[in-house]
């Protein structure tokens, strides 16, 4: 089937589902493990099991779709790189703002939390 345009309609895929479920897995693990029931390890263990071989799948199937059909065109592959680049972009913002928020807090802290930092009532560690 040959295509007017040059842009990559992507098929119905069973993979967000199976990766949703590995994850609830896997989280429902962590839950049970951390209050102490058994079995809690093995629901992780099978979880992250579940999650890895159904990433190793899925990107198969992506790199099937862009060496074998062709289907990832200069285009495709020019979105592609263009979404990566925003998602590393992002990423960066995100921990700028974060950092940034912190020691702004940190450096001057304001009256409403008393001017002293950490506020009064927080409980430090000991770094040595």
């Amino acid at each position: 089937m040959t295509q007017k345009h040059p842009f990559h309609l992507v098929d119905p895929s069973p993979w967000p589902i199976v990766v949703a479920t590995a994850v609830v897995i896997s989280t429902t693990g962590g839950v049970i493990y951390m209050h102490g029931f058994s079995g809690g390890g093995s629901f992780i263990t099978f979880g992250l099991i579940f999650l890895v071989a159904t990433m190793a799948i899925w990107w198969r199937d992506i790199i099937r779709e862009g060496t074998f059909e062709g289907q990832h065109t200069s285009i495709v592959q020019l979105g592609l790189r263009y979404g990566i680049i925003l998602f590393i972009a992002s990423e960066v913002m995100f921990f700028l703002a974060f950092f940034w928020a912190f020691f702004w807090a940190s450096l001057a802290p304001v009256p409403e939390i008393g001017s002293v930092w950490p506020p009064k009532g927080i409980d430090t560690l000991n770094a040595f």
